[in-house]
Formats: structure tokens, C-alpha cells, sequence
């Protein structure tokens, strides 16, 4: 539904970005094709017209003069970006040609839909599944992000669901841990202060480095990358001790209380002193604040879960309230993501009736190890010899770039990309097509860190010949002889269908109200008739492999290692003598992964490629704030410069952003030095968990 305000069309849609907040948005529609200023919608009781500054000013990515708007063929190299404009006919017979051609000489599986959250909605994001569903393509197993926070909080709640953040209102302490939301989540942000006004509520904030959420906050726990567990613990002990843990809730909501007690007996702040780097007294003091506040909230993010031991660790966090049935009140209790609530039969989107026996899933983080044909990875099916990348841009945000460059530098492999500009990974391509914005084509939504279902409408029309995933997916699936109902839909049929197929009202009210609540009553939310587990507890012993199971694999890396309770995990990448610094590549306020790396005002906010480093370290190391220097690790080599900067432990250092590979010398991204090897219990990317050496370029 579109608005007049002071001679401006205002047109109603919602953020696709990869973000907890999928914020509905007002969008100024200067003319037919022009927009202007975004803003948040005032009433959707979530974002309460607060958006993060990069999209406020997204006309500058949208209107950008470097955005693709023709189909391009390879002339030159892969990786050079040497292209010559076709057309979209020329384009997809391409495509479908080196499709039918693998499939014929290799197998179905030899076929890799690639692709993940450059978009989050449903219809564009999903379909690509469709396509892979009829024809049995390799499935891809989407590691970057979740599987490590998902499976350590599913392991405990039983559940991906948590309290109202609308809840934060009434509480008493906000407890921000691992997350960054005045870089990633802004509208958390909004509704602490609603409570800090309103209430008097304190903010704590436990990170690796002092960042923009900690410095609004009233309790700092600056820690080393890869302590939330021992923290968690500690804290637990307090709890225990001095009489703060609700035993009548303990023995009616949790597994084995007792059993976990004494597990804690030796898990005292001095002990998590000596491995989080913390003072003890700070512990004693973070517990006893968390014990005597029942309506704490825990607003538990996905930064200390990217970790080989992530998993152990949100795990552990979760627990806390348990400890303290903070769940019992409200504005207590704890929210990691609501994408559980909403319960989609994704049937129609993803194809899953097409009727073809399912293909092997390939791991998304392993994509450099997949396409240099590793065995292991390609679980003794064939190699891949074509892609379709949709949505993400893996030459600069895989793991372990140097593997992925070259895999995809592959003379025989062909690759099809559908891209807004010409990334990393588009360079490689053999043909690059065109594809819209969020503005030029319709879509659901959901928000992970709320409880709305929104949805996204087509406010202008396609730039140049781009042409939106959905019609793209459909023309390939045409060409290679896929068949389902769902390529002759239109992107709103299957929004009508699927909200039909989910019990949902359906588009009509969409249209009018531009989303739907959907939140849960009280007790559910606060999981108050019982934990989501068939025992109705919260687990504070968990079962990895049925967790494993819940996210739908096999239990993957070393999860026989894992404890059997909350504890300090042992399976990072810790520093050595060769490698004496630990690194996080944590996400920077203007950039989103490597979306808005490309527009003038981000790359002027973010200044230039940099690591943050201790001024101990930097006098200790011969270096000046400043300085080109080199970080190696086991995989590579990358050059930016280095800023002194106390808010972090010595041998701690912190690269914020994903800078284009350009930007750094050698063409070598931040990436270049994260590992891909699969993090126990269901795989996951161990982005922030990184052993580096440091010197002067």
C-alpha cells in the first residue's frame, strides 16, 4: 500500500538484508523508477521507524553506476572480470547447455545450486531449491551462518524460538552477549533504550573488544575469543553458591539440576579468570547483578557462536536463566532467534514434492575443498563441473579463500552467477545475469529477531534487463527440462499459496496491514508449559546428535569431544608460538558481509582494510599505529594496516569488515585466513576463530 507525504510517494516493503531485524521500511518514491530516503516504519511495533544507517541510505546502491544491468559472457580469464554483453536468450542457453552437458557426462549431482542470504526472502532466497529439488542436483548445506549458535541453543531450549524482544521493555537488566547490535541489529539497540528510560535497566555486554554496543553499555566483560563457556560457567557457580539459583523452578524445568550442580563446583571465577582473561571480582560482581534481577534478558548473539567450540558455548549461555528462572517473569528469559515461530510449509517454494530422489548435500563452508575435489567432501559422488550462484558472493566470504579462488578458477567447471554488481565471485563466472534489487520484485519475509511475518512489495520496475531470481530459476528449469507448478507462478501465487499452506491469512491482509504478528502467547514464549524437548526440560545435558538431527545432518567434526555439560571447550585455535595472536573478523557498522562494501559513503565510513591491535602488542611487536603490516596463518597471507586500539586483551586482534579482495594488496581478502574445517556438531563457519602471526608489511 503506497502513501502520499508532502508531494513524495511513500511506498511500504521490508529490508531483504541478512539481519535479525528484517525491518519494515517507507520508502520515498521520487518518480517512476527514482527512489529517495528510506525509513523505518513507525508502526510496525519491532522497528519503530529506527533503520541502520546503510540502508536509510540505500539510493546509493540502488541507483549506483556500477550496478549490473545486461547478461555478460567470459572473454577473458576467470577472475579478470573481462566480459562481453549478450543476451538473456544467449545467456541462459549457455547456461543450460553446460547444465545438460554435466548432468549428461556426470551425473545429476554434478549440477551445484549455490547460493544463501544476500536476500532473506522466501520466494527469491528458497526457490533456487526448486530447481535443484526437480532435477536432483547437488544440495548445498548452508554452514555460514547458524548450525553452530542454532545447534547450541536448540540443544538446551529444544527450541528456535525465545521471548518477545518487545518484552525488553520491562526488564530490569539487558545482557547483550556476543553480539554487536549497533553494527548488526540496530533496533535491539531501540528497545534498550526503552527500557533504560523507562525502567532504569542496566545494559551489560560481554564481547571480545570494546564495541560500539559496549560503549553504551553499564557492565563491560571484555574476554578472549572463545571463553564464553568458562564465563557462562563461572557466573552459574555464583548462582549456585550464594543462593541465587530457583531450585523449585530447577527441579520442575531442567533435566538434572543437581547433576549440573556438582558438575560446577570447580567451575569458580577464579578458575574462568585465568582462561577469559578477566578479573574474578568482575565475575562475582556480573553473577550477583544477574542473581538478585529476575527480569534479566538475554539477548544472545551470533558473533562468539562463529567458533570451533561455539556451539558448547551458547550452549552454556543459555543456561544461565534457566538457572535463575528469569523465564519465570516478564522481560526475562532469553531470545537467540524466533526463526522457529513461524512454522513455513516451504512444499511450493522449494519443490520438495518434485518427486526426485534427494541428492547429497555439499557443505557451503567447504566450497574451496568441494570444488578442489576433495573425496571426503564430495561424499564419493561425482565432481562438480556447473554452478548456478545466487545471493552470496563466496570468493570473498567463504572460509579459506585461497582454496575457493582456485576451485573456481577450474577451466572445467562451468559457472552461471545472478548478481547486482560484479563481485569477487562474479569475475569467475562464465556468464554473470543481471539481477534485482528488493524494490523490483515481490516477497516474504520473516524477522528472525522479532515475531513478523512482512511482506515485500515491487515499488519500481527492474533496472536495465535485470531480471529477479524467481524468473531467472524458471527460464533455466524450462531450458534443462525441470518440471514443477511452481516455475509457472508468479512470485505473489506462491506467496498466496504458501501463507495458505501455513494457516496463515493470506496476501489480502499482507496488502493492508504489511505484516502479521505472530507472536506467541506469554507462557509458550517463556516456555512455561514445558521446554521444547519431548521431556518438556531445558537441557542442560545435551544430546549433540539428536541435535545434529533437529538441523537435518549427521553429526559433523569432532562432536565425541564435546562436553557433556556447559564447560570451557578446549577446540579452538589457540594461540602458538608460531601463530601467537588470536584473530576475529567481526562485522563493521556499514558494510554487511560484502554487501555495501561497493557504495562511496560505506567505503569513506570504513576508511581502509584494518586490524585492531593491543598498543602493548603494537610496542611490543616494533609498530606504530598505522604501520602496513602482514597477518599470516596456516592458509595465507593478508596486508592492511593496524590501529592501536586498548579495548581489546593483549594478543587479541580484531579486523572488522569484509573489505572487497581489491582492497587489500595481492588481491587477498580477510578470508583469505579463516578456516573451513567443520566445527562439531553439525558443521558451521569458525569465522572468528583464528591463530595469526602479525608483523610490519
Amino acid at each position: 500500500m503506497n502513501q502520499t507525504r508532502a508531494n513524495i510517494t511513500i511506498g511500504r516493503t521490508v529490508c531483504p538484508h541478512d539481519c535479525p531485524s528484517a525491518c519494515a521500511l517507507d520508502v520515498e518514491l521520487l518518480d517512476d523508477d527514482r527512489i529517495g530516503r528510506i525509513r523505518g516504519a513507525r508502526d510496525n511495533s519491532y522497528t519503530l521507524g529506527v533503520i541502520c544507517e546503510k540502508v536509510a541510505r540505500y539510493a546509493e546502491r540502488f541507483h549506483h553506476p556500477d550496478r549490473l544491468l545486461h547478461p555478460l559472457k567470459r572473454r577473458g580469464p576467470k577472475g579478470t572480470g573481462d566480459f562481453v554483453r549478450i543476451s538473456w536468450e544467449e545467456a541462459l542457453d549457455l547456461t543450460a547447455t553446460a547444465f545438460t552437458t554435466a548432468e549428461r557426462d556426470h551425473g545429476a549431482e554434478s549440477v551445484w545450486p549455490f547460493y544463501f542470504a544476500g536476500t532473506m526472502g522466501l520466494v527469491m532466497r528458497d526457490g533456487i531449491e526448486r530447481l535443484r529439488n526437480a532435477k536432483g542436483y547437488s544440495g548445498m548445506y548452508a554452514t555460514y551462518c547458524t548450525p553452530l549458535s542454532w545447534a547450541g541453543y536448540y540443544a538446551g531450549v529444544g527450541r528456535l524460538t525465545g521471548v518477545d524482544p518487545r518484552e525488553m521493555r520491562h526488564s530490569d537488566l539487558i545482557v547483550v552477549w556476543g553480539g554487536n547490535p549497533v553494527n548488526t541489529q540496530v533496533n535491539v539497540m531501540t528497545h534498550v533504550g526503552i527500557a533504560r528510560k523507562t525502567r532504569g535497566a542496566k545494559l551489560a555486554c560481554v564481547d571480545v573488544y570494546d564495541t560500539g554496543t559496549m560503549k553504551q553499555a553499564d557492565i563491560k566483560l571484555l574476554i578472549r575469543p572463545g571463553t564464553d563457556g568458562a564465563l557462562a560457567c563461572a557466573v552459574m557457580h555464583v548462582l549456585f553458591r550464594d543462593g541465587y539459583a530457583d531450585r523449585e523452578y530447577l527441579h520442575r524445568y531442567t533435566d538434572c539440576p543437581d547433576a549440573f550442580e556438582r558438575h560446577l563446583d570447580d567451575k569458580t571465577p577464579q578458575w574462568a579468570s585465568r582462561i577469559c582473561d578477566i578479573p574474578a571480582t568482575e565475575i562475582e560482581a556480573f553473577a550477583a547483578l544477574i542473581g538478585a534481577t529476575p527480569r534479566s534478558f538475554f539477548r544472545i548473539g551470533y558473533g562468539f557462536t562463529r567458533s570451533r567450540n561455539g556451539a558448547v558455548n551458547i550452549h552454556a549461555v543459555s543456561s544461565i536463566p534457566a538457572v535463575t528462572g528469569a523465564w519465570r517473569h516478564q522481560g526475562g528469559g532469553a531470545l537467540h532467534t524466533n526463526s522457529g515461530l513461524y512454522k513455513w510449509d516451504k512444499t511450493l517454494i522449494e519443490g520438495r514434492d518434485a518427486g526426485v530422489a534427494p541428492a547429497r548435500m555439499l557443505d557451503q563452508s567447504r566450497i574451496g575443498a568441494v570444488l578442489l575435489g576433495d573425496p571426503h567432501d564430495l561424499q564419493g559422488g561425482p565432481p562438480v563441473k556447473a554452478m548456478l550462484i545466487q545471493n552470496t558472493n563466496p570468493a570473498s566470504v567463504a572460509p579459506d579463500q585461497t582454496s575457493v579462488k582456485r576451485g573456481l578458477a577450474r577451466d572445467d567447471l562451468f559457472v552461471c552467477v545472478h548478481e547486482q554488481f560484479m563481485t569477487e565471485t562474479a569475475r569467475y563466472a562464465d556468464v554473470v545475469l543481471p539481477a534485482t534489487m528488493f524494490l523490483e520484485h515481490d516477497d516474504v519475509y520473516q524477522g528472525g529477531g522479532h515475531q513478523h511475518i512482512l511482506l515485500g512489495r515491487r515499488l519500481v520496475p527492474p533496472a536495465g534487463e535485470c531480471r529477479s531470481n524467481h524468473e531467472v530459476i524458471s527460464a533455466i528449469a524450462d531450458r534443462v527440462g525441470a518440471t514443477h507448478r511452481g516455475f509457472a507462478m508468479t512470485p505473489r501465487d506462491i506467496i498466496e499459496a504458501t501463507l495458505a499452506a501455513s494457516h496463515r491469512p493470506g496476501l489480502d491482509r499482507l496488502e493492508v496491514d504489511g505484516w502479521l504478528d505472530v507472536q506467541t502467547d506469554f507462557a509458550t514464549a517463556h516456555n512455561l508449559d514445558g521446554f521444547g524437548h519431548p521431556d518438556g526440560k531445558y537441557h542442560f545435558k545435551p544430546d549433540w546428535q539428536q541435535t545434529a538431527a533437529y538441523l537435518g545432518t549427521r553429526t559433523l567434526g569432532p562432536w565425541e569431544a564435546l562436553p557433556p555439560f556447559p564447560d570451557h571447550c578446549s577446540l579452538i585455535e589457540d594461540a602458538t608460538d608460531e601463530y601467537p595472536f588470536r584473530l576475529a573478523t567481526s562485522p563493521a557498522r556499514t558494510f554487511l558481509n560484502s554487501t555495501f562494501n561497493e557504495t562511496a559513503t560505506s567505503k569513506t565510513r570504513e576508511g581502509r582494510p584494518t586490524v585492531m591491535v593491543h598498543p602493548a602488542d603494537l610496542t611490543a611487536l616494533g609498530l606504530t599505529s598505522g604501520d602496513k603490516v602482514k597477518l599470516g596463518s596456516a592458509r595465507g597471507e593478508v596486508t592492511l594496516h593496524c590501529r592501536a586500539n586498548e579495548g581489546q586483551r593483549r594478543g587479541v586482534l580484531i579486523a572488522e569488515s569484509i573489505w572487497p579482495n581489491d582492497a587489500h594488496e595481492d588481491g587477498c581478502g580477510i578470508n583469505t585466513l579463516t578456516g573451513a574445517d567443520q566445527s562439531a556438531p553439525a558443521g558451521g563457519g569458525s569465522f572468528h576463530d583464528n591463530r595469526v602471526w602479525i608483523r610490519k608489511a
